[in-house]
């Protein structure tokens, strides 16, 4: 069955059909990683977009559930170039194809997407409407592309009520992998042995539990699942509470250190969501903040944020740690950026930039114990060369000093 694209621009795309059979409109964005679709497509980042993978085969090892960084996948379409149907992985649960049908998610391939992310490139993030009508024009869709915004996105992915997380308490079974790594031997062969039964969801890898017994609060915006599970694998119990939770529900139980965590939107739509922020800023608990939150952050003492022209969104984005001249590769995905021109200094210094445009990805807040990235140290998808930046928000609640 033929799909077609309808970009606001009056630019159209022809390609084929997949997944679910339903019209959407959505903002429509690319992602550069060549793997790692399952997280890309579950991460709640994507609220109220459909996503373009520019690597051209998509599909190939199929889903495996247990990668998924939510309980759903949260994009509205998918976009590929071709769209592998036979996968082959001894993980895959299902095919992408499935996985789509299951989740009701439409989807086009078969169209140039090189030619689609150089026309975003060069003009934009623009909206998109998905269709298998043939006989539908761009006049009968302009109104709606045009007024079609993302919302107020946050709420609709955040969690609805607390829930906590245990931490790791044990690894004296567990033996060194590297240098002071360690890995679950016993679920890392049952995974090399096919049996889902005793295939573990992540086999943790973590330098040590030098979080054991440490209460974090985590602020749900749309978290991705692996930034609890990176601080539950250094030990941390992790309370988890929905975006709209007060400041002070959250001090009255008396964490150790608070993380915000990442989400999709604008971040200025998050008025009454940066107020109980700065009531967090004002009350000198250690806090550590991703993407989103970074930005909101940003947004309660004083800076500002703006658009991008197309975003960062892939698993091979280089960061320049300011205060190392260390480059990192990193996992991004956002469409907005904290203002630097506009940042007061006396609140806070830019500690990372981004290597390929200059812009801000990481903030460290004058005489607090506050940091915030722009970029996702938790990975998945992406690599893991930042995943060190948890292990420093450990340090900081122990030393209990200030930056």
């Amino acid at each position: 069955m033929k799909a077609f694209l309808i970009l606001e621009d009056g630019t159209v795309f022809t390609g084929k059909h997949i997944g679910a059979n339903k019209d959407v409109v959505s903002e429509i964005v690319f992602n550069t990683s060549m793997a790692g679709y399952t997280e890309v497509f579950t991460d709640p980042s994507y609220a109220g977009q459909a996503v373009c993978m520019t690597y051209p085969l998509i599909g190939n090892y199929g889903v495996c559930l247990d990668d998924m960084e939510s309980e759903k996948p949260w994009v509205d379409a998918i976009i590929v170039r071709e769209l592998s149907r036979i996968p082959s992985n001894f993980r895959c649960d299902m095919s992408i194809q499935e996985f789509l049908e299951r989740y009701e998610i439409p989807g086009i391939e078969g169209i140039d997407t090189r030619k689609l992310v150089r026309l975003l490139r060069e003009k934009g993030t623009m909206n998109g409407y998905i269709t298998t009508n043939e006989n539908l024009k761009y006049e009968d869709v302009k109104e709606k592309l045009h007024a079609y915004v993302t919302g107020d996105v946050v709420r609709k992915v955040s969690c609805t009520e607390k829930k906590f997380l245990k931490g790791v308490s044990d690894l004296s079974e567990n033996g060194p992998l590297s240098g002071s790594a360690v890995f679950n031997k016993e679920d890392y062969a049952a995974a090399l042995s096919g049996d889902k039964s005793k295939r573990e969801k992540r086999p943790a890898i973590v330098k040590e539990l030098n979080g054991k017994g440490l209460k974090i609060a985590l602020y749900d915006f749309g978290a991705k699942k692996n930034i609890a599970d990176s601080l539950a694998a250094r030990g941390c119990d992790v309370t988890i509470y929905p975006c709209g939770t007060s400041a002070e529900e959250v001090l009255k139980d008396d964490p150790d250190g608070i993380m915000l965590s990442n989400g999709p939107g604008d971040p200025k739509d998050c008025g009454d969501i940066i107020k109980e922020i700065k009531k967090l800023y004002d009350s000198d608990k250690p806090i550590f903040a991703i993407c989103l939150g970074h930005q909101l952050m940003a947004l309660a003492t004083g800076a500002d944020t703006f658009k991008l022209k197309y975003g960062h969104r892939g698993g091979n984005h280089p960061v320049k740690d300011l205060s190392t001249g260390r480059v990192y590769i990193s996992s991004q995905n956002h469409g907005y950026v904290v203002d630097v021109d506009k940042l007061d200094r006396k609140v806070a210094e830019p500690a990372f930039v981004n290597a390929n445009d200059g812009t801000n990805e990481g903030l460290s807040y004058v005489g607090k114990n506050i940091f915030t990235v722009q970029f996702h140290p938790e990975a998945c998808p992406g690599p893991q060369d930042s995943s060190y930046l948890f292990d420093k928000f450990i340090d900081m609640i122990k030393k209990g000093g200030k930056n």
